[in-house]
Parts: structure tokens; sequence; C-alpha cells
């Protein structure tokens, strides 16, 4: 992009300016008496302003929207009889311990309600957490519920 694509407006402005300024020039020469030049500056200088304030709520009030498409798969209806893929789970390499708290995880529990479920302590169920994550490649709770989904861990 080149110099005057990049700064169009200003140039622009710029000669508007220089056109202005040169027929202020021209009409103070030519055909204004003293007494009227303040009056006559003023009025000018109003109606710049006035014209920049309507360029300007114009040029604001345009939405700078964009459409942005989002395509993702959801499963819509649940699976009739849940049967649990044990390849996947071998692959893994998760322990029942491991599965049960990705199930509880999918069930909305918060690690305290997982660990009094399971009967063991939150740094426990944190530490089975740590380990799903890491086996699973996940990052969060809803990344590992949702693979979990996908891979026929849990229903």
């Amino acid at each position: 992009m080149n110099f005057l694509a990049r700064h169009r407006q200003i140039i622009i402005y710029g000669l508007a300016l220089a056109v202005i300024i040169s027929l202020i020039r021209w009409l103070e020469i030519s055909y204004i008496l003293a007494d009227d030049q303040v009056d006559i500056y003023l009025g000018i200088i109003a109606l710049l302003f006035t014209g920049l304030g309507v360029w300007l709520a114009i040029r604001l009030r345009k939405p700078k929207l964009e459409t942005v498409i989002v395509e993702k798969e959801v499963l819509l209806a649940p699976r009739s009889e849940f049967v649990l893929n044990e390849n996947e789970l071998k692959r893994l390499n998760l322990s029942r311990r491991e599965l049960e708290v990705l199930q509880w995880m999918a069930a909305g529990l918060s690690n305290q309600e997982i660990a009094d479920k399971l009967f063991v302590s939150v740094n426990t169920v944190k530490t089975h957490t740590t380990q799903l994550f890491e086996k699973m490649e996940v990052k969060r709770r809803t990344q590992a519920v949702d693979l979990g989904k996908k891979l026929g861990l849990i229903a």
C-alpha cells in the first residue's frame, strides 16, 4: 500500500483546510470590512466544527460487526444403551478410579463432591484429575468430558 493510499484522508483534510484559509484570506482582502471580521471568522469556525461533528457522528454510528460462522459437531440424542469402549480405555491406560472420576465430572460434581462420593480426600481427586488430563491430553474438565463421550468412555 503506497503513501497516498494510506494517508488519503489526511491529505484531503489538509487540502480542504488550505482552500478554506485561502478563501478566508481572499474574502478578507476583497470584501470584508474590518468591523465584521471577527463575526465572519467565528461563523466559519462554527460551520467547520458543525460539519466535523456531523461527519464524526455518522462515522462512529456505523457498526463494525463481522459475522463469524462456527461449525461444531453436536451430539443430539444420547445412545440408547451405553457400552464402554474397552479398547480406548486400554489405549489411554486409564485406571478404573480415573474413569470413575471422569464419570463424576461428567455428572457436574466438584472435586469435593467427587471426594465425598469416592470416600477419598480432595487431594486424591486432584491427583486423579491431573493424571486423567495428562493421559487424555486435555487441559480442562469440559474437554475431558467431551473427549470421554466421543471415545465412548462415558455416557
